[in-house]
């Protein structure tokens, strides 16, 4: 899959306490090319203060860790998408969790989608590059 031109810069909200995993993420961004502005933090009470805070730009797309110290993911989720200026944003859950109920109670929270990182390298950076062309491609979002 060939991906599709970015309208404009865009910008993403990746909630990960994992370097690794945001290293590995920010390269498969990097390597597209495409606009897009990465900005990591490593739980959800930085993630919460990140997108309420209005020197901040607000993110086309959130990825969202499920397994994260202070603030988890599913109480990050749901803080979202409580919030009537936030809930618009979609949210991909990115984790390495395919536990039943881990994916179930994330879609009962709202989320856009429930993505499991690969262990492989080459599928892992695959996986991004196709949230990449869905969400910030192929996907028309709501603007503030």
């Amino acid at each position: 899959m060939t991906a599709a031109a970015p309208r404009r810069p865009y910008d993403i909200l990746l909630a990960e306490d994992d370097a690794g995993d945001a290293l590995l993420i920010e390269e498969a961004f990097l390597s597209r090319g495409l606009g897009q502005n990465l900005h990591t933090v490593g739980d959800g009470v930085q993630a919460l203060q990140y997108l309420r805070d209005p020197a901040r730009p607000r993110p086309d797309l959130i990825l969202l860790d499920l397994n994260m110290p202070r603030m988890d993911g599913r109480e990050t989720l749901a803080a979202i998408k409580a919030d009537s200026e936030l809930r618009t944003i979609p949210v991909v859950i990115l984790t390495t969790s395919d536990a039943p109920d881990d994916i179930a109670g994330s879609y009962q929270l709202h989320a856009n989608a429930y993505v499991c990182k690969p262990t492989d390298l080459d599928d892992f950076l695959g996986t991004i590059h196709t949230i990449d062309d869905f969400y910030l491609g192929l996907v028309r979002l709501p603007r503030p």
